[in-house]
């Protein structure tokens, strides 16, 4: 099991970084988990084939986390023609709002019909799916997206992974990291701020009593980037993971 890290940046691509976008692979599939504008920069800039994708899984819909899988469609149209199914998981009307994008972003282009099914899953709290050989449980973590943003726990034979959409601190960190061999973790601050992003002082704060084997920050604002130190391991754009 492997993550690979595309895009480690906030809303504002703090310190260059691409939007939010992690490829997690193993022997039975590949899932892009999140799917920021950047994807197909960040795949292929680091050799990785975006029609080798299986599924994609978005936490919420703000553009940041969503917003490139118009693209994906451009390049399954135009560029590396893709013909087998495309699985979009996220939550409820993840499916319209995904073609209402690409419709405002390429409205010429709807005359043109993809070459391949995409199976739309929507996820609430407690939703299950098996997914690209995942078995892909989410829950409802507090973060001021519509209708709702969601977190999720990932497995497969090769290991557990546990992330955190974007979310404020939330109690659900606790419970379901125990046992987790990498909690995939977003950090926007290093002090709290509004109630819409986990800071890196309540991470600290909380560590002792988060179960997970590693954890790793994302989604990381300008002043986590620039702290000549820190307790925890940073993500930064291609940064692979092997997870065991």
């Amino acid at each position: 099991m492997r993550l690979t890290v595309i895009g480690s940046g906030d809303a504002f691509c703090s310190g260059g970084a691409l939007h939010s976008c992690n490829l997690l692979e193993h022997a039975g599939g590949k899932i892009l988990l999140e799917c920021g504008p950047g994807v197909l920069a960040g795949l292929k800039r680091h050799g990785i084939a975006p029609d080798a994708v299986d599924a994609v899984v978005v936490s919420h819909l703000h553009g940041d986390h969503f917003g490139g899988i118009p693209f994906l469609f451009l390049e399954y149209l135009f560029g590396k023609r893709r013909e087998r199914p495309l699985t979009i998981v996220g939550p409820p009307t993840t499916g319209p709002r995904s073609c209402a994008l690409y419709a405002a972003l390429y409205r010429e282009l709807q005359c043109f019909e993809l070459p391949f099914r995409i199976d739309y899953v929507e996820m609430q709290h407690g939703s299950k799916l098996r997914t690209a050989g995942f078995d892909v449980e989410s829950f409802l973590v507090p973060h001021n997206a519509e209708p709702f943003s969601l977190g999720y726990r990932l497995a497969c034979p090769e290991g557990t992974m546990l992330f955190s959409g974007d979310s404020s601190w939330t109690e659900e960190f606790v419970t379901r990291s125990a046992g987790i061999d990498l909690f995939l973790c977003e950090c926007c601050s290093l002090e709290p701020g509004p109630p819409m992003h986990t800071s890196y002082r309540e991470l600290l704060a909380h560590r002792a009593r988060l179960g997970c084997k590693r954890l790793l920050l994302t989604h990381l604002g300008e002043d986590v980037r620039r702290a000549e130190k820190s307790v925890f391991e940073r993500a930064y754009d291609g940064l692979v993971v092997d997870i065991a």
